[in-house]
């Protein structure tokens, strides 16, 4: 395993353009969708130095389906008793006051968190954040994937429950001082981005999605949505460009591990109009990958075709503001 060199803070002379502190934050959700809602989340508050200085965590009722039980194990019996998003909401907001959000994905975190506040009919006091996938590659390390236990791998910390709020916060916490340590020492400019926080919103209620239908796996009465999909019904605009925003009907397919589970990623784009390819042809859009060097059959043929290739943060972030189709 490949370490950097966690020094002292006496020995690295420590920027003083860098935060004063930092609010590492996971959430977990009932979908990626913009009616999906927390279902979970947890905070651990660092200081300049990215030391702990407290943790808080927190269940809310989503007062929906929660989604997928199989990844963050929250029944609706678990939830039921849980308090409302607004009930937490200033609590919560005590815990990022200040501080720079600090996420694995950082912009879904964001997102989340700035959805749920515009209808709690106020909003969240984060100005800046910083998500550890930009951070690490930023610092060039060793990873193969840009999952939250590669991370943790990395530098040596142990996953007790992974997709638990709590043990994911704490994880992310471990993992991200040697990183801001390391970024202090070799000068590594931080990779913050302005949060803007939501100032309307028009609730909707959910409404089961077009094409999919309850399938079961395992026990527990647990539900994924079906790999069935209805066809895309818009025609495809051609390949993606760089600094245009996707399209309807752009077909995009995915190469290799992501942060988020593949599926929700890919339902995500679904609900969004673009059309998930399961290969890479001449007619593909956009390949989403976080490893473009792999020998993957997928990422050989977008070599091969020109095709153009996208991270998985930067994907999420062009899922904003999708394109209406032509016509």
């Amino acid at each position: 395993m490949t370490m950097l060199d966690d020094r002292t803070t006496a020995e690295t002379t420590w920027p003083a353009a860098y935060p004063q502190g930092y609010a590492v934050v996971d959430v977990e959700t009932t979908g990626l969708a913009r009616d999906d809602r927390i279902v979970s989340a947890a905070v651990y508050r660092l200081d300049a130095q990215g030391n702990v200085e407290d943790h808080w965590y927190t269940l809310v009722n989503p007062q929906r389906d929660p989604g997928p039980v199989w990844i963050h194990g929250l029944t609706s019996d678990v939830l039921d008793g849980a308090p409302l998003f607004k009930d937490v909401a200033e609590e919560f907001a005590e815990r990022l006051a200040d501080r720079v959000l600090v996420a694995h994905n950082a912009m879904f975190d964001w997102q989340m968190i700035a959805r749920e506040y515009a209808r709690a009919a106020t909003a969240a006091p984060v100005r800046q954040r910083l998500c550890t996938i930009a951070l690490s590659k930023e610092l060039r390390l060793p990873l193969p994937n840009h999952k939250l236990e590669s991370l943790a791998a990395h530098f040596g910390v142990v996953q007790q429950r992974a997709h638990h709020a709590l043990d994911d916060a704490r994880v992310l916490a471990e993992a991200f001082r040697p990183s801001l340590h390391a970024a202090a020492r070799d000068g590594v400019r931080l990779p913050l981005l302005e949060c803007r926080p939501l100032t309307e919103w028009s609730d909707t209620p959910a409404v089961p999605r077009i094409g999919y239908q309850a399938s079961y796996r395992g026990g527990g009465g647990s539900w994924r949505p079906s790999r069935k999909r209805p066809p895309c019904p818009y025609p495809n605009p051609g390949r993606y460009e760089d600094g245009e925003p996707l399209r309807q009907g752009m077909r995009i397919a995915f190469s290799g591990d992501t942060s988020v589970d593949r599926e929700l990623l890919e339902d995500r784009a679904v609900e969004a109009g673009l059309h998930v390819a399961t290969s890479v042809s001449r007619l593909t859009s956009l390949l989403v990958t976080n490893d473009p060097d792999s020998a993957t059959s997928k990422t050989v043929k977008a070599k091969a075709f020109g095709t153009p290739v996208v991270d998985e943060a930067a994907f999420t972030q062009l899922l904003r503001d999708v394109a209406a189709a032509d016509g």
